[in-house]
């Protein structure tokens, strides 16, 4: 007799530890004062603190998916989370900004291992037409974290110090193994062989243009640091050329983009992921800078964006079972844009704040209807036996947006404040480099900058509408669904 292994409390145990490493890429941004002053480092070296974490979690993303597709997604997510626990140990306890760059290194490894093995564990455990609501999760907590980072940041170093908010990674990291340990099933492994030339171009290619894109506004732009963009491009031509000529097992499935839902969701996420991380600089910019609020208080004008995305994302995540594809995520990209163009209309030196804050909450509707969808959408057609290939690549794209977004969104805000206060914007004065308050005398120019700085996600959000608003139908799941119980007994079977 079989019997049936209820999915959900696994994916709350991986939930658990994921949440920290979204939490981790924004929590730094808000301590990074204090880390300068206590540990005497200059800006270049604070800025590192945040850019060793994302170089080293963006590089290996492909290569540790087919790690979880080899050795089992569990048993990857655990040995990543302990390397994350104990480089978060280190971080708190790091006495030089150099001994803490190096620990986020590690620590943003760990997370690499982690990431891809939540949705490949999603997409074996899940029947296909049941997805949607564990995505919708999936992404709430994306989402959520992404955004309560400076909230946590915030209370954590008013309250007890910079070095907590690593610190306070470590309780949680040890409940989030015990729970995995106990709830998560071991998977069937595949038995693949890793292609080491697409590793090593992979990782190197990724990491030159991740490199270049975010150090690009540190040292204006130079011909070095176009050359590395450049040589990050070519490597990663050359990857991609040597998957489609590989006669073995390419790291990379290009057969996976055949899938045309997969091939846009992948286009989809990379916008989000640029979107999201483009909206905030200019966002905390003119609530610091121009109103006055302190780390804290900006952060609480977006609570509601958090709170509305970890509402919306589970039930919109249920509903998107039972619609087109494309009816939440393209409406959820219209909405974010829409709410886009209201920041830059708000932005002034003396627009209500209340209004602000509403439309925050907004835009955490809009987040709900797209991170869970997109996340669904991407892994309803995937073979199980490629989940953490396919994960790999969805997570690779949903990095690469981000650091993208980021780098743009510095480039542009450098651009308008060379229009707007010509003779202010670049050297060591330049605002950019501090959300110290702007002198009064200055915030309508200012803030006609930050404005118009927060257009530009708009480009981003309309292309991840264009994209989604031409998905396919899912067809009939019926040997999907079948597929997910199969892999569900077999765990249970085994444990």
């Amino acid at each position: 007799m079989t019997v049936e292994r209820n999915p959900w409390p696994a994916l709350g145990a991986l939930l658990v530890g994921f949440s920290l490493i979204s939490l981790d890429m924004s929590v730094v941004a808000v301590a990074n004062p204090v880390i300068m002053e206590e540990l005497g480092a200059d800006v270049s070296e604070v800025i590192w603190v945040t850019s060793s974490y994302l170089l080293t979690y963006a590089a290996p993303l492909l290569f540790t998916g087919r790690l979880g597709d080899r050795f089992g997604p569990r048993n990857v997510y655990m040995v990543g989370l302990v390397v994350f626990t104990l480089a978060s140990l280190w971080c708190g306890v790091a006495g030089s900004v150099e001994t803490l760059i190096l620990a986020r290194a590690v620590q943003g490894f760990g997370a690499a291992l982690m990431t891809p093995q939540t949705m490949a564990v999603v997409t074996k455990i899940f029947p296909a037409d049941k997805r949607g609501a564990a995505m919708g999760a999936w992404g709430g907590a994306v989402g959520v974290s992404l955004l309560l980072g400076p909230v946590v940041g915030g209370l954590l170093v008013d309250s007890a110090g910079w070095e907590w908010i690593f610190l306070i990674n470590v309780p949680i990291g040890v409940l989030a193994f015990v729970l995995a340990w106990k709830l998560v099933p071991a998977l069937e492994t595949e038995n693949h062989r890793f292609d080491v030339v697409g590793i090593v171009l992979s990782c190197a290619g990724t990491f030159l243009l991740v490199f270049g894109l975010q150090e690009g506004n540190n040292q204006d732009w130079s011909t070095g640091i176009w050359l590395t963009i450049a040589a990050g491009l070519a490597v990663l031509a050359l990857f991609v050329v040597t998957q489609a000529r590989s006669k073995g097992e390419p790291l990379l499935v290009l057969d996976l983009f055949r899938d045309r839902n997969f091939a846009l969701a992948n286009v989809g996420i990379a916008a989000m992921g640029a979107a999201v991380t483009a909206m905030t600089v200019p966002a905390y910019f003119y609530l610091q800078g121009v109103r006055g609020l302190s780390s804290m208080e900006s952060a609480l004008i977006f609570a509601p964006l958090a709170t509305m995305t970890g509402v919306c994302a589970p039930i919109v995540g249920k509903l998107s079972d039972k619609t087109h594809p494309r009816t939440f995520t393209t409406v959820g990209f219209v909405l974010f844009a829409l709410t886009a163009v209201g920041y830059s209309l708000l932005m002034e030196p003396d627009s209500p704040l209340w209004l602000f804050s509403v439309t925050t909450g907004v835009t955490g509707v809009a987040n709900g209807m797209v991170w869970g969808p997109l996340g669904a959408i991407a892994t309803r057609n995937l073979p199980v036996h490629q989940s953490g290939s396919g994960s790999g690549i969805y997570n690779t794209n949903r990095q690469m947006g981000a650091v993208l977004g980021s780098a743009a969104i510095g480039a542009l805000f450098t651009n308008r404040i060379e229009v707007h206060l010509p003779g202010i914007g670049g050297g060591e004065d330049r605002p950019e480099g501090s959300i110290t308050e702007v002198p009064s005398a200055f915030h309508e120019p200012y803030s006609t900058a930050l404005s118009e700085t927060n257009l530009l996600p708009v480009a981003f959000l309309l292309l991840g509408a264009v994209a989604c608003s031409v998905f396919l139908r899912f067809p009939p799941q019926e040997t999907q669904t079948e597929a997910g119980d199969v892999a569900l007994q077999k765990a249970h079977d085994a444990g």
